[in-house]
């Protein structure tokens, strides 16, 4: 899991470094998941947000789930990718709202009964859809934004579901 992380963050850098008049933005949020987020917007109407970081960790750590009646009782590492549209909220450039789906890589451990009391690392996937509004600070390149959403997991527990609530800020560069 985290070569995968590194490997992406890595190509993430290496195209900034090529796309000069493309607009990225990078940033920290604080929520469900927490972590290093990561922006890039297509033609005033697109972006692709890319969050490295925890999760499990601010909703609680002992979260049960259907099947075999276990829980995840740790805060996990997890990825998580969205495809955003975007738009100015009532023709202001400095409020924007926007929306999205995406998919949420997760590890972290799962305490089936089972097991009686020991763990299992999973690693999870699932879907996941988020919306937001970004308030952009006049003269400044910093927003912050505020967002919500969830995530249901597909492959180990499937149709578990969390809520996933951030806030944070980013530099626009």
């Amino acid at each position: 899991m985290k070569k995968l992380a590194l490997t992406f963050i890595c190509a993430l850098c290496f195209g900034m470094a090529h796309a000069q008049y493309d607009n990225w933005a990078v940033g920290f949020k604080l929520g469900e998941p927490t972590g290093v987020n990561i922006r890039k917007y297509f033609n005033n109407i697109h972006a692709i947000d890319v969050t490295v970081g925890t999760f499990g960790g601010i909703l609680g750590n002992d979260r049960k789930y259907r099947g075999d009646n276990g829980i995840y009782k740790n805060t996990g590492i997890s990825l998580q990718m969205h495809y955003l549209w975007h738009t100015p909220l009532f023709n202001s450039e400095a409020v924007h709202v926007y929306y999205g789906i995406g998919g949420q890589i997760n590890n972290r451990r799962a305490y089936p009964k089972r097991l009686n009391g020991d763990y299992e690392k999973n690693l999870t996937l699932g879907g996941s859809a988020l919306g937001g509004f970004e308030y952009y600070i006049p003269d400044n390149r910093i927003s912050v934004f505020l967002e919500g959403g969830t995530y249901v997991e597909l492959l180990r527990k499937p149709f578990f579901l969390s809520p996933n609530i951030s806030a944070g800020l980013r530099f626009n560069l």
